[in-house]
């Protein structure tokens, strides 16, 4: 069976490497949840300039493509053979979410797009962006968030916005808990 997108990259990662964006993503918001607004705004304009895996991913293989071609071209046919073998691994890692340059490029920091968001939430949740959110209390509203989650929407426990105007350890946990699902 084919990897769901968020969870083809953690699939094949070493759980040390995962454990330790967790444990940075969640060292993120308790810094931020003692610090004024602004500087939670200015976290959320740093996640929103930070390159996820995919796109490092992509950067390094349109490099290691063009480098091939090139060295095809100008030294030795033999050359052509890399852009070949990137390709194969773009697909491979599109389907299954492995490539070679994955766990170094996860062991240097880089995080899926759903790990950004999970902190950048989790921030947003923090600064007050959903206290005014109305709970969901019918049973149409609740059914048709429930097909919205299923349908990989947001899924964020309302009732931690209240919660959340006093940050301490335990409501970071819970703010992480209810973006992670």
């Amino acid at each position: 069976m084919i990897p769901g997108t968020n969870e083809r990259v953690p699939l094949h990662t070493a759980e040390t490497v995962n454990a330790a964006i967790r444990q940075q993503i969640e060292a993120n918001i308790v810094r931020c949840a003692t610090s004024s607004t602004e500087e939670i705004d200015r976290r959320l304009a740093e996640l929103d300039r930070e390159w996820d895996i995919e796109r490092a991913l992509e950067a390094n293989a349109g490099a290691a493509t063009l480098t091939g071609v090139a060295l095809g071209a100008l030294v030795d046919r033999r050359w052509f053979l890399l852009p070949a073998l990137v390709g194969g691994f773009l697909l491979t890692h599109a389907v299954q979410g492995w490539c070679p340059p994955l766990p170094l490029l996860r062991r240097l920091g880089f995080r899926t797009a759903a790990e950004i968001d999970e902190e950048r939430y989790a921030l947003k949740a923090l600064r007050g962006d959903f206290r005014h959110l109305a709970p969901v209390t019918t049973t149409d509203h609740q059914e048709a968030l429930a097909r919205f989650e299923g349908e990989g929407g947001a899924v964020l426990d309302l009732e931690l916005v209240e919660v959340l105007e006093v940050p301490d350890r335990d409501t970071i946990s819970e703010a992480l808990q209810a973006v992670r699902g």
